[in-house]
């Protein structure tokens, strides 16, 4: 079930892959995306589903929606909605 009622623009399956790349993978999506495109990434509960939801935070980008694909498995596979949203200007 999709919390979404449109469909994505992207989607990208870092399921398998671990961190640090997981993030890398979708950092380097969210580049190329424009602002208001949204992806939906499928990826491992655990280490994976803690970070690539709160860096892209830290960038500036929207969590629309997380969820399991089984809700009787929370540390299995989940979906991640992130909204790409302008670019937070450099620190300093």
């Amino acid at each position: 079930m999709r919390p979404l009622s449109r469909n994505p623009d992207y989607f990208l399956d870092i399921s398998q892959e671990v961190c640090p790349i997981t993030f890398v993978r979708t950092k380097l999506l969210l580049e190329r995306m424009a602002p208001g495109e949204v992806v939906e990434i499928r990826l491992a509960g655990g280490e994976p589903l803690d970070n690539v939801p709160r860096s892209a935070a830290e960038l500036g980008h929207a969590i629309l929606a997380t969820w399991a694909e089984e809700a009787s498995d929370p540390r299995g596979i989940h979906r991640l909605l992130i909204e790409k949203r302008e670019s937070l200007p450099p620190p300093g």
